[in-house]
């Protein structure tokens, strides 16, 4: 079992790159048809006479994928509580069928809570890339994290 990540163990700059996820045509469509039925989501001939040019995942599809390898890279002990929310969202290039993805992941920020002081947030950067490093999206969460029970 590994060690328990509280806020204090955060520094500012700390980067950590994870992940292998092959995103696959069943999924695309699986994801599409039932959370975002756009033609080009559902079918990679409607998709050849858009701008993506061929069967691409959903962006929220990719959200779901960051998000499972960002909790499948969490300590078991993980203190985090959670996030009120993402700043930021990008999608610079569309995912398709036998794209690879992995996750890098940056501190940017940590900051006190003003109200709980037994609680920290971090502001962090996500970005997602493809197997040709090509970054595919980004996001800004604040995760808010339990700190170390010093009493």
């Amino acid at each position: 079992m590994t060690s328990p990540m509280f806020f204090e163990d955060f520094e500012v700059g700390t980067t950590e790159e994870f992940g292998e996820y092959l995103v696959t045509e069943e999924e695309i469509l699986e994801f599409a048809s039932k959370y975002d039925p756009q033609a080009f989501h559902l079918s990679d001939e409607a998709a050849k006479a858009t701008l993506f040019g061929g069967l691409c995942a959903s962006g929220w599809h990719t959200c779901a994928i960051a998000m499972r390898m960002l909790v499948d890279n969490m300590p078991e002990s993980n203190k985090s509580l959670g996030s009120p929310g993402i700043d930021e969202l990008r999608w610079t290039k569309p995912v398709f069928p036998g794209d690879t993805l992995r996750v890098k992941t940056t501190v940017l920020s940590k900051t006190n809570s003003r109200s709980r002081p037994d609680l920290g947030s971090l502001q962090m950067q996500n970005e997602v890339f493809n197997q040709k490093n090509e970054l595919v999206m980004s996001n800004k969460p604040i995760v808010i994290y339990r700190k170390r029970d010093i009493g």
